[in-house]
This record gives C-alpha cells, structure tokens and sequence, in this order.
C-alpha cells in the first residue's frame, strides 16, 4: 500500500507570492490622489534677484517667469518643510534633500544636481503623496501639488 504524496512547499507558497507581488506592484504604480491645499491668490510678477543665502527667511530669489506663490499662503506642511530645509534637515523621507532631475522640464533650466527635492506631507495620502518643494542651489523654491505636472515660485518672506 502507497502513502499518498503531499505536495511540496513551493506548491502552497507560490500562490501566495504570485498574489503579494501583483499588490506591491499595484501599490507602486498607483496613480495619487491630489489633494489640493489653499493657496490663495496667485501673483504674476517675478520673484527679486538672487542673494548670497540660499533658502533663508525673507531672502529674494531668482525670478523664473512661472506663477508665484507667497510663502504665507503655503499650507502648513510645506511652511514646516521649508523651515527643515532651512535648518538643514533632518528630513522624514530619505528621498528628501535628493537630487531632482527636472525631466518634465518645467523649472528653468539648470546644470545637472542644481535642483534638490523635499516631501510635504499630504493629510489622508497613505505615502508621500504627490506635494514636493523644490530647492534650487542659488535659493530660488518651488511648490507643486500635483507632483511635478506644474509648478509656482515661492516669495519668501510674503
């Protein structure tokens, strides 16, 4: 008489990998919710010259030609990254202070590593969601909500 054969444990635990590798692969793909925060009137005129500190309260940057926003008008998150980014860190997420790119070419354009990025959180977003900064290395920020599909220069100070 013949024991019956069980099968092995790649037979359980494949199926089970098989469906954890399609959620994670779901879950990096997903599109982000846009959450949109207040902010306030947007002012046409271009940001002052550049100043010798980088990134400090009240400083002028360069002007850019993209809508403005005053720093004021931030939501709350996005002041309280631009007061990290001033301190120098530290950062929550480890991709914040990395280099941004500028592929969709909607900064002005700028010597590869010019750009660094940081991660404003988004209320009710599971990730980082889609709110970023972006410092530019002569001091000039920029504010986008919909991560990266635009842009407005933040008046610093205002």
């Amino acid at each position: 008489m013949t024991t019956p054969r069980r099968p092995s444990t790649w037979h359980l635990w494949l199926p089970l990998l098989l469906v954890a590798l399609v959620v994670a692969g779901w879950a990096l793909t997903r599109s982000h919710s846009v959450q949109e925060a207040p902010a306030g009137p947007v002012v046409t005129q271009p940001a002052a010259s550049p100043t010798a500190s980088p990134h400090s309260s009240g400083a002028s940057t360069p002007a850019s030609g993209l809508p403005t926003i005053e720093e004021s008008r931030l939501p709350r998150q996005a002041r309280d990254t631009l007061a990290l980014i001033r301190a120098g860190g530290p950062y929550p997420y480890r991709q914040d202070d990395g280099v941004f790119g500028n592929r969709e070419g909607l900064l002005p354009r700028q010597r590869q590593g010019y750009y660094r990025e940081y991660t404003v959180e988004t209320p009710g977003s599971g990730d980082r969601g889609p709110r970023r900064i972006i410092a530019g290395a002569k001091g000039d920020l920029f504010w986008t909500t919909d991560h990266y599909d635009s842009f407005r220069q933040i008046l610093e100070g205002r």
